[in-house]
């Protein structure tokens, strides 16, 4: 494939290849990635809870955003961990420190979400 830089689509068929690439990428996360599946689980019965608890429009914000950060950092955990096995399936230092960082940002990711959900929860429970 030959990436032509100065011919580039723009305007609205950009938009429209980019929401084709997004829709595939989402595609193969949801075959490949058991930790994504989980996640769309979370998100479901997230938007599930949102409509259920009586909550202000700031927290409902806040949760689904929270939810969707989980995601996102999940998303670029496993384009690191492609970008690394594409590179090479060896093993480096670098390469297990790359993936390790991916995973930490999943990890830090998580704590955001309980920290909000958690004092969420806890205000409109308790």
């Amino acid at each position: 494939m030959h990436f032509d830089n100065t011919n580039k689509p723009t305007g609205a068929k950009r938009l429209l290849l980019a929401l084709g690439h997004s829709f595939r990428a989402f595609n193969w996360l949801t075959k490949n990635e058991s930790a994504f599946r989980q996640e769309l689980i979370l998100l479901l019965v997230t938007i599930i809870l949102l409509f259920t608890l009586e909550l202000s429009l700031y927290e409902r914000v806040m949760l689904f955003c929270a939810t969707l950060f989980v995601m996102f950092a999940e998303i670029v955990n496993t384009a690191i961990e492609a970008t690394i096995d594409r590179v090479g399936l060896e093993i480096h230092p670098l390469s297990g420190l790359a993936k390790d960082l991916g995973s930490a940002g999943v990890l830090i990711a998580i704590i955001v979400f309980i920290c909000i959900w958690g004092s969420c929860l806890y205000q409109n429970l308790y």
